[in-house]
């Protein structure tokens, strides 16, 4: 779906990072939430009580208005201070014999409860029971106010204290601070829970990618079922597979290794039969070729990177058996020994006899040998002093089946069966031009972890 699609590219790719920002996110949600609910619970804690003062000024302005809707001023001037609890506080009574109050009362409006608003004309909204809120501006600011009204044999009377809006802010105010430090610290306590949450409970999902890393590098066989619930059933399809892998690479030798039995006889025998020089030699030459590449796939198809060989031996041995095939050729040879390489045996001496071969076969009195380290590699160069092959078909020279000289000997799938056998273990193969002008090949191989 395209909403999922994009929802799939917001959202970041690793793991931690989306643990990190789902804890991030659900903190600061958490915390807003609590910061709103608590400045709103003290807006109208401090409200409750600047109410409460105004109405007990209500009841002193009450208290001064007769039955007949008169005003004892006498009464309001020795209550004053309790009705000008401070500046910016005002009192006003309206009825029907005058006004009496402060002199500079601002003009006042109802607060609306919520819900669609009166139509015109309409009466103020009054409070059951109670004095009306009332809300104003002056040249100071914001004015809170209540409002009530009393009867009087003259008619109605109507009261109002007022107090400024400051007198409630200041204490929210005050209030907020302590609120705020208070909200900071569970940020911090929460964000160090956050982040022990995210390195704790991953550690097991980084174990377990280690230790496959490590069946793949032939240090391990099996990883640890002890895991977690949710990494549990992984831990075993892990197990099975890495079963089912080492059984299909057994399969896979005992069938490279029958179809060898099997042709091995034929093929030598109908080799006797035929002239040494004659076409007929020549094409189970090239059958035998095709046999030994295809064997060589079948038998590294699931090729396991927790072998390890000794390079040095290998070429050492290798070089010894061509250098009696080809005596025309002097094989120097500098591998430092112990040198070892994560390629199976039977591989890795089919991969440098190939290549020393060729390089001999074609050679014209000289083949040198040698290794360089690389990163977590080797590279093993076989240089001759032959003709070399012309930069534009060297990717020719390892095709499979393709010969580019017209000698008698050589069958066109050394170089294939080489680039193919390292393709499997994580190598790789270039030629070039050596310093005299033959060829150069030069071959990486991995070493094993660790």
């Amino acid at each position: 779906m395209p909403g999922g699609g994009v929802m799939r590219r917001l959202l970041p790719r690793s793991l931690r990072a989306r643990m990190l920002a789902l804890s991030v996110g659900a903190t600061l949600l958490a915390l807003a939430c609590a910061a709103w609910v608590m400045a709103g619970t003290l807006e109208r804690f401090v409200t409750r009580g600047v109410d409460q003062r105004l109405d007990a000024q209500l009841a002193v302005l009450a208290s001064a208005v007769g039955d007949d809707g008169t005003v004892d001023t006498a009464r309001l001037r020795q209550r004053l201070a309790v009705l000008e609890d401070g500046p910016g506080w005002r009192w006003r009574i309206d009825g029907p014999r005058g006004r009496v109050g402060s002199a500079d009362f601002p003009r006042l409006q109802p607060i609306l409860p919520p819900g669609p608003p009166p139509p015109p004309g309409a009466p103020p909204p009054r409070a059951e029971g109670g004095p009306v809120p009332q809300q104003g501006v002056d040249a100071e600011g914001p004015i809170h106010a209540r409002q009530a009204t009393i009867e009087s044999a003259a008619g109605t009377v109507t009261l109002t204290a007022a107090a400024p809006a400051r007198v409630i802010a200041q204490p929210i105010r005050a209030a907020l601070l302590p609120l705020l430090s208070v909200i900071a610290a569970l940020a911090a306590i929460f964000a160090v829970a956050a982040f022990v949450q995210w390195r704790w409970a991953l550690r097991p999902v980084l174990a377990l990618r280690d230790q496959v890393a490590a069946i793949r590098h032939g240090t391990r066989e099996r990883v640890d079922e002890d895991q977690p619930d949710e990494l549990r059933p992984l831990a075993a399809e892990l197990n099975a597979l890495a079963a089912d892998g080492a059984a299909a690479l057994a399969a896979a030798r005992g069938s490279a290794a029958n179809l060898a039995h099997a042709l091995k006889t034929p093929v030598a025998t109908l080799a006797l039969t035929l002239p040494p020089d004659g076409a007929a030699a020549a094409q189970v030459a090239r059958i035998e070729g095709v046999i030994r590449h295809h064997l060589a796939r079948a038998r590294t198809a699931a090729i396991a990177r927790r072998a390890r060989t000794d390079l040095s031996a290998t070429v050492a041995d290798v070089a010894g058996a061509i250098g009696a095939l080809h005596r025309h050729a002097t094989i120097a040879v500098d591998v430092p020994a112990g040198l070892v390489v994560a390629v199976d045996a039977h591989d890795l001496a089919e991969i440098v006899g190939n290549v020393m071969d060729n390089a001999a076969r074609h050679a014209a009195a000289r083949v040198s040998v040698s290794v360089a380290a690389r990163d977590g590699a080797v590279e093993l160069t076989v240089a001759d002093d032959g003709p070399g092959i012309a930069a534009e078909r060297r990717e020719q020279a390892m095709a499979p089946g393709i010969r580019l000289d017209e000698g008698p000997s050589g069958d066109g799938f050394g170089l294939a069966i080489v680039r193919e056998l390292l393709s499997l273990c994580g190598g790789q193969m270039e030629l070039g031009e050596a310093p005299g002008g033959g060829l150069r090949v030069a071959i990486v191989l991995p070493r094993p972890a660790g």
